[in-house]
């Protein structure tokens, strides 16, 4: 009588990682280490042009080509990815700390205080993000810096929705009101208990929104209501190679190639955050 073979499986801690997002985890890393330690990667200055060398192809002396001053567009692109990147990470931090804390108040008092938070986030949802993005930038002024404070302005009103839907699940749960039954402070209960447990869907749409002020700030910067000329910053090098797209297709592939990578590699560690909820 022979005996029935049971199929071993790994388990869930051994298993390896999808193949794309090892590659996810490998693009944000490179950039990450190309905005902390740009001369490490790029022995070529990003502002200083090479006389006689105004828009040549990719070659061996330069990997992506110059621009029409003659500068490295390889160094450009790596030490844009210093200004994309910091002012990504203001635009999620101000997002998922405004944000977080607005849904945070309005899940857990509820009535007339969700009620009026809650009209306000729909109002700043029903503005197009762009126009409101260039609105903030209006009142504040030009620049790299208010680009990123107006860009997460925008993404508040996401940051405060998903933080309250996931605050008003865990409010509900038995430990949540076993912590306010034995006499627990709505600080002290917020802290400890609903806030920690509710965190792992904002996370992941910080995650997805730091792809996405990538591309806002690339669009600003396009349009030159960010960083300005001669900062290397992404949506900029992209606005400068346009009048030479037919000639000189590099100058904006590169940089363009680059924002692409990185939005798409953020939103597959954001779908992999996501799916640890489940």
């Amino acid at each position: 009588m022979s005996e029935t073979a049971i199929p071993l499986r790994a388990p869930r801690s051994l298993r390896l990682p999808p193949a794309g997002l090892v590659l996810a985890w490998a693009v944000i890393g490179l950039v990450l280490a190309w905005a902390i330690a740009p001369g490490l990667f790029a022995w070529q200055s990003p502002l200083q042009g090479v006389s006689g060398s105004q828009l040549a192809e990719p070659s061996a002396a330069h990997w992506l080509g110059t621009d029409g001053l003659g500068r490295d567009m390889y160094a450009r692109v790596v030490y844009g990815a210093r200004e994309s990147l910091l002012g990504a990470c203001l635009a999620v931090t101000v997002g998922l700390s405004f944000g977080t804390l607005l849904g945070l108040v309005a899940g857990a008092r509820g009535g007339l205080v969700d009620a009026a938070m809650m009209r306000l986030v729909d109002t700043l949802l029903a503005i197009p993000s762009l126009l409101l993005s260039l609105s903030v930038i209006i009142l504040l002024g030009f620049g790299s810096i208010n680009a990123a404070f107006a860009v997460g302005c925008v993404s508040i009103a996401h940051f405060a929705r998903l933080s309250r839907t996931e605050v008003l699940r865990v409010r509900r749960a038995e430990y949540v009101e076993a912590a306010f039954g034995s006499g627990g402070r709505f600080g002290a209960v917020l802290w400890r208990h609903v806030l920690p447990n509710a965190m792992t869907s904002v996370l992941a749409l910080a995650a997805l929104q730091f792809g996405s002020a990538i591309l806002a700030l690339a669009t600003l910067g396009f349009l030159g209501y960010g960083a300005p000329p001669p900062t290397p910053e992404w949506g900029l090098l992209i606005a400068e190679g346009r009048d030479f797209l037919a000639s000189a297709w590099w100058l904006t592939c590169a940089p363009g190639v680059v924002v692409v990578l990185v939005v798409l590699s953020a939103e597959r560690i954001s779908r992999s955050i996501g799916a640890r909820r489940t």
